[in-house]
């Protein structure tokens, strides 16, 4: 069968959105409320969550959730967002605040931390009507009492060992939705597909890194318009 033609349309001011990996596309995605989501953006970039194809963004960062943070992104997204509700640091009753919060606004789903306990995952999906996820580190992530305490699915960065750990997620648990850091290559995002993901979240270029490049070009385009 041919691959059938994918009328693209942009405007001028639309080209520099931030375009995730194409070896994404090849994850079966995973259908949360009727939308297949395959890639997300890991970031909590405002400006970045406004300006990219992706399908959805995971918005979590390594201080105490606040409802301010979670609100200013889902309102700035037009993409579903997995909001990040603490779990490590921030745990018990204010997690479970934290999620109700999210949800309010408009959250897909709310992201615990790998080192969350079982209590506050019970207070958390006992509140909640939207997918809990757990975040797995490692192949020694315990996951059995999680998953009997509510968690949906899992995010797996278990840096340059994700596709391992994927693969033996996997194996333990066929039918389980796993979301996956893909890495920085193509070849890596494919091994995290072909190991299990469903999902893949990719990390962008920061907004320094962005605009370095856009003033080297500007710069560059001052220096030929005065040839």
């Amino acid at each position: 069968m041919e691959k059938l033609w994918i009328p693209e349309i942009t405007t001028p001011l639309k080209q520099d959105i931030i375009q995730v990996p194409e070896v994404i596309s090849q994850a079966s995605g995973i259908k949360i409320f009727g939308k297949k989501i395959r890639s997300i953006i890991f970031t909590t970039d405002i400006a970045i969550i406004r300006n990219t194809n992706a399908d959805a963004v995971i918005a979590v960062y390594p201080f105490t959730p606040h409802p301010a943070i979670t609100k200013s992104i889902i309102e700035a997204a037009d993409i579903p967002v997995f909001s990040g509700v603490g779990g490590g640091l921030t745990q018990g009753t204010r997690s479970a605040y934290m999620s109700l919060f999210a949800e309010s606004q408009g959250s897909i789903g709310v992201v615990l931390n790998g080192p969350t306990p079982i209590e506050t995952i019970k207070s958390v999906c006992d509140v909640v009507d939207i997918p809990v996820i757990s975040t797995v580190t490692s192949k020694f992530t315990p996951l059995d009492d999680k998953l009997e305490a509510g968690v949906t699915l899992i995010n797996i960065s278990a840096g340059k060992d994700t596709a391992d750990t994927v693969r033996h997620f996997r194996e333990k648990y066929p039918d389980l939705p796993i979301i996956a850091t893909g890495g920085p290559t193509e070849a890596s995002i494919e091994e995290t597909i072909e190991a299990g993901a469903n999902a893949v979240t990719y990390t962008p270029p920061t907004n320094g890194e962005l605009f370095s490049k856009k003033m080297a070009k500007y710069r560059e385009q001052e220096k030929q318009d005065t040839v």
